[in-house]
């Protein structure tokens, strides 16, 4: 999957911040399953645009903090990240992760900063945010609305004692209105509700090389993983419904999805489901879903 990726070239801005390939890295247990031990196994992944190009289990004894660096590393060796711009959750925000980020792969950091870090987070909070470079965002579908403001500036000193390689600072305001009906068994009423999240974030991009947009663009890439792998992983391939629960089986079969989805996103598909159904009647389609020829 991952060779076979478009070759987006790695750019360094001259005149302005330009978009630079991005990495998400995220984790998910497979429920249902159980280890010899009876914990669940839990997979560490890399995914580009919800094709899933590096993949690690998490041993019962450790967890993603030590094992992201591995993976990453191991990637690097068949496919350069030098340039690319590496996304992970809070609890990779490790000043020893984004040193490797920065140094060992040349790459850049976008992480999210939550009370796993209480200085910084404490820091964040306290910045001054009223001069900082804003851009909004808004979307709707599924019965809600989201307003995702960001706001972006040069990391103050006292951030960049904090943390190594930081070069800027961010925040993002999320507002979701959700529409819904509600009843109390007499009588259904439509009912709206808002509520409203605040994410810090730091980056080693500099103002140069990212503007407010492109790293709103990043953070949204990074969350993407949840609905492009994650949940089509449990919902549209049901894994978390597996009979196949012991063993290295689960493992495997997850690997597998992970490899159904890449292929036929790579073909150009974005419903995962209706694909397969397709696929299962159409034999020209299946083939070249797994770019296979009928050439003697």
């Amino acid at each position: 999957l991952a060779a076979a990726l478009p070759a987006v070239p790695v750019t360094f801005p001259v005149s302005g911040p330009v978009p630079q390939p991005s990495l998400a890295c995220d984790g998910k247990a497979v429920r249902g399953a159980v280890r010899p031990d009876g914990t669940s196994p839990f997979l560490l992944s890399a995914a580009v645009n919800g094709i899933v190009i590096a993949e690690r289990e998490i041993g019962v004894k450790t967890n993603e903090i030590p094992e992201i660096g591995p993976m990453l590393l191991e990637l690097n060796e068949r496919f350069p990240l030098a340039g690319w711009v590496i996304s992970g959750d809070a609890l990779h925000t490790q000043r020893d992760f984004i040193t490797l980020i920065c140094e060992d792969l040349l790459a850049h950091a976008v992480l999210t900063v939550k009370r796993n870090q209480p200085g910084l987070y404490a820091a964040l909070a306290g910045l001054c945010w009223a001069g900082a470079r804003r851009h909004v965002t808004r979307g709707k579908g599924h019965g809600r609305r989201e307003t995702r403001s960001h706001l972006v500036m040069d990391a103050p000193d006292e951030i960049r004692a904090l943390f190594p390689h930081v070069a800027q600072v961010a925040r993002v305001i999320r507002t979701r209105t959700v529409t819904f009906w509600k009843s109390d068994g007499k009588k259904r009423a439509r009912v709206t509700k808002t509520s409203s999240e605040t994410v810090y974030l730091i980056t080693s991009l500099t103002a140069r090389e990212a503007g407010p947009e492109h790293i709103a663009a990043y953070i949204r890439s990074h969350w993407g993983i949840e609905n492009k792998v994650h949940l089509v992983r449990d919902v549209t391939l049901r894994e978390d419904a597996s009979k196949v629960r012991a063993g290295s089986r689960p493992r495997a079969l997850a690997t597998l999805r992970n490899l159904i989805m890449g292929l036929i996103r790579q073909a150009g598909h974005e419903d995962i489901a209706a694909t397969i159904r397709k696929a299962e009647y159409d034999n020209d389609l299946l083939l070249a879903l797994l770019r296979l020829t009928t050439d003697l």
